[in-house]
């Protein structure tokens, strides 16, 4: 499957519909985006059960900006509507298909448990700051 654009009116349904989403953040003046983008539609080919999406910060800006983009290219990888990578800066190759590897093979039974307990570990401190 090829790279598909993503924009705020297609966004949350994408990774809401879909078990595994990778996004590329980029722009057409970036450079290392340019040379990611060859590595990233590869990798998309090779993974035609997962999405690819980019989306273009200089179009998708009000995007960009609530994920707090603050660099390109960003790739960020959701898995079951769950955050799970998010660090600018092209990879290579290699290290894309690791990626998607590990992104597969994660436990989201693990992953959701952690982050409960990070929730209620943040609400009881939050609870001992108002009772301070």
């Amino acid at each position: 499957m090829a790279t598909i654009e993503l924009t705020k009116d297609n966004f949350n349904e994408t990774v809401t519909e879909n078990d595994l989403v990778l996004i590329d953040f980029w722009a057409s003046w970036c450079g290392p985006c340019r040379m990611f983008g060859p590595v990233y539609e590869k990798a998309a080919e090779k993974n035609p059960d997962l999405v690819f999406g980019k989306v273009d910060t200089e179009a998708q800006q009000e995007l960009a900006a609530g994920f707090d983009i603050q660099s390109i290219p960003t790739l960020m990888v959701v898995r079951e509507k769950t955050v799970i990578f998010s660090q600018p800066g092209a990879l290579p190759e290699e290290s894309l298909n690791d990626l998607i590897k590990q992104a597969r093979e994660l436990d989201m039974e693990a992953v959701r448990a952690e982050i409960e307990k990070q929730q209620a570990d943040g609400a009881a401190k939050d609870g001992e700051s108002a009772d301070a």
